[in-house]
């Protein structure tokens, strides 16, 4: 029988607050001044943007939850260490009253920690007391409006100046009473400087702060580790990969590296440990850049560093992390480090006096920067001279061996303004064997069904592109490249001749002409649509977010053929049950964190864990596999199929999923396998065992334990809604009646 009630379990489209955003400020009718917010929110079903307006006075109606929903906000709040390590550093830093501003204050929960230490707690009084101030600087509305709430249910709100402005729009004397004594911040991304931390410290320094303030972190400091890693080495070599396969397509041929590919001297961020039985280290890590808080930065500094290295191998890789110390006096650290990496001796001994670092979270992750070189050779206690670069926002390396014979560095000139930046799972999967062939195989067939076909690629593949150019020269392509646009056509231009195919048989138009020039009955129609899917610039979406396919097919319905082929030909919603433990600490619901209630911010940030009956918990697109601790618990079923030959409908569907392993079921991870030729079952799998997709995640608000005996199967129920593009989860465990 059903041991609980079927609850659904609902996600909406919206974009991360990374999107394009602009603040008004406006007079008010009593001359103060008033925020509004234009926040770009883009619906990836259909490709549409629309400017959501979010007003500064209203707190609830104009500010989307979802907004916040998908950020990491709700993991870092749930990083006991680091909430920790900030608690004491503040505690030992304002020790006596003075003037602290909290630049990038989030909830306040810095500013709040400041207020406390200072005793503003203990007192009545507001934020203009002259024994002692704080001042919290958050630029983004939606978060600033969250903040009061927070600041309101601990009675702080008239403790703490909250100023809705970027750091460097503040003044002294308007926005700011004072210069300030001591800068608490934390605008620190996995790569250190990617959220701009060194132009925000020089302003600070310049023009908010007393001479030689104090602050807290005091110093950050950046270590690497040279690497060989076979998967690392294809997120970013697909020239080497491609060259090796003998299907003909040539997606970067010689001469045009550049047009195709990763963005160079960019580092990435990426859960390391994930990879820890396929990392082979071939250094001690090394230091690299040290960062001073509490002294005004240079925009840009070089270093030349000699590394000896530990092992014989290929260098695939340098793996990064930084070593946060957060008070003068050196006590107090936190590290990004992998568990696996072991230290230099010096770090060892700083990380002795802080708490373990066995503590997944995905806020911070350790970054990987590619080398241009690919089969950079070293042998064991070889010297390797490294130079270290940074600007104000990123850091890169460039390196060779003493022996430069060895070393193969041949770099692209190519420096077209069109290339096509790939994320670097993308890359791994363009020079796939497997995933070419299967591609390859659907098409072929696909084009032997079609004498002369008039195919239209529906999303931003250039694969197929390519592919059905070379492979039929009878058929003309029509690529629609939504996300890549020119860029898209611009690069088919450079490679066609690679890939014997002309121009000429490539057509360029947009949907809307596409539409208006078809419609004629004389006309010849579309007897081919393809997509893989891929949309360009998505690299966040959910899995059924890519039926946006589906919904092209349903727009273009009058200008396909009646025997039209469509590949791929379905669509399958995938589920399993797994054990995600990492994840659901990191995604649960805040009570208290370091003495503040935080229960305010659950549902706006997106919390599943711990939620109350009444709320629901989101759909998270995460790569599975990087994930901490997992582990599949149940078989794999369909719980919906989609059918492209019809247009797009709405759909339900109900399937009982049977565990296999005994453990704690934290949640549903759900995917979609698209089905590219139904005559012999070709299917192209995006679950959690395929490293280059993201699976969406639903965490349940308890975990559920599974095993023989009590819950050995759950029914999962599924709706799939045309209208909106959501997709609603009910599932209930079943208890075992033998």
């Amino acid at each position: 029988m059903l041991s609980g009630i079927l609850k659904p379990l609902i996600f909406t489209f919206p974009r991360r607050p990374a999107a394009a955003a602009t603040t008004v400020r406006t007079m008010g009718s009593s001359g103060e001044s008033t925020q509004r917010m234009f926040q770009l929110k883009t619906d990836l079903l259909t490709g549409k943007s629309e400017w959501v307006v979010i007003e500064e006075e209203e707190e609830d109606k104009t500010t989307p939850k979802a907004l916040l929903a998908r950020t990491s906000y709700l993991d870092m709040l749930n990083d006991t260490r680091r909430n920790r390590a900030y608690r004491h550093a503040i505690d030992n830093a304002v020790s006596k009253p003075c003037h602290v501003l909290d630049i990038g204050a989030g909830t306040g929960l810095l500013s709040m920690m400041a207020a406390r230490a200072m005793g503003l707690t203990d007192r009545k009084g507001d934020s203009s007391c002259s024994n002692g101030k704080v001042t919290a600087c958050e630029s983004y509305l939606p978060m600033v409006k969250l903040m009061r709430k927070v600041l309101r249910s601990n009675g702080m709100d008239g403790k703490i100046r909250l100023v809705n402005k970027r750091s460097d729009e503040l003044e002294v004397g308007s926005d700011i009473h004072s210069r300030a004594d001591i800068l608490i911040s934390e605008i620190l991304d996995s790569e250190l400087l990617g959220e701009g931390l060194i132009p925000t410290l020089q302003h600070a320094h310049d023009n908010l702060l007393v001479e030689n303030p104090l602050t807290v972190p005091y110093r950050a400091t950046t270590y690497g580790q040279l690497v060989e890693c076979t998967y690392l080495r294809d997120m970013h070599d697909l020239v080497n990969r491609e060259a090796e396969l003998a299907d003909g397509i040539r997606l970067v041929p010689s001469g045009t590296a550049g047009l195709l590919g990763i963005k160079k001297q960019q580092q990435f961020a990426m859960h390391c440990d994930a990879l820890k039985d396929e990392i082979k280290l071939l250094s001690e890590p090394f230091k690299v850049f040290d960062f001073d808080f509490w002294r005004r930065p240079d925009s840009s500094r070089e270093t030349e560093m000699h590394i000896k290295t530990t092992n014989d191998g290929t260098v695939h890789a340098i793996i990064s992390w930084w070593l946060l110390q957060l008070d003068s006096v050196g006590t107090i650290f936190y590290s990004t480090e992998p568990n696996w990496i072991r230290c230099p001796d010096d770090v060892r001994e700083l990380e002795s006096s802080s708490d373990s670092c066995d503590n997944w979270c995905d806020h911070w992750k350790q970054s990987v920067w590619f080398p241009q070189s690919v089969d950079m050779t070293v042998l064991k206690d070889e010297e390797v001279h490294l130079h270290a670069l940074h600007t104000e926002t990123s850091i890169s390396y460039d390196f060779k061996t003493l022996n430069e014979k060895r070393q193969v560095a041949h770099v692209d000139a190519c420096t077209d303004n069109f290339q096509i930046a790939l994320s670097p799972e993308r890359n791994v999967l363009y020079g796939d064997s497997s995933w070419r062939f299967l591609m390859l195989n659907a098409i072929e067939k696909a084009l032997c069904q079609r004498i002369d076909p008039l195919c239209l690629v529906a999303d931003d593949s250039i694969f197929l592109a390519i592919a059905i150019a070379r492979l039929s020269k009878s058929s003309n392509v029509i690529p629609l490249f939504p996300g890549l646009g020119k860029k898209g056509l611009q690069y088919l231009q450079k490679v066609c001749a690679a890939n014997s195919f002309t121009m000429d048989r490539i057509e360029s138009i947009s949907k809307m002409d596409l539409l208006s020039t078809m419609q004629d009955s004389h006309q010849r129609k579309i007897n081919l649509l393809v997509a893989e899917p891929f949309y360009y610039g998505n690299d966040n979406a959910l899995p059924w977010q890519n039926l946006r396919f589906w919904k092209e097919r349903t727009l273009l319905d009058s200008i396909l053929s009646k025997d039209v082929l469509i590949m791929p030909c379905k669509g399958l919603l995938k589920v399993c049950a797994m054990y995600l433990p990492n994840l659901w600490r990191s995604r649960c619901c805040l009570k208290e964190v370091e003495g503040f209630d935080h229960s305010i911010v659950n549902t706006t940030l997106g919390a599943c864990g711990d939620l109350p009956l009444t709320e629901e918990s989101p759909f998270l697109p995460f790569y599975v596999w990087q994930c901490g601790e997992t582990k599949i618990l149940s078989e794999t079923a369909t719980v919906l199929e989609f059918d492209f030959s019809k247009p797009m409908s709405s759909c339900s569907g109900k399937t009982p999923i049977r565990f296999r392993e005994s453990g704690m079921c934290h949640g549903f991870v759900l995917w979609i396998d698209w089905v590219m030729e139904a005559e012999d079952n070709t299917v192209l799998s995006t679950g959690p065992d395929n490293r280059n997709w993201k699976q969406a995640v639903n965490l349940l608000k308890k975990p559920v334990e599974v095993k023989e005996g009590d819950f050995s199967s759950t029914e999962i129920e599924a709706f799939f809604d045309r209208s909106n593009g959501e997709v609603i989860l009910q599932h209930a465990f079943l208890v075992n009646q033998s």
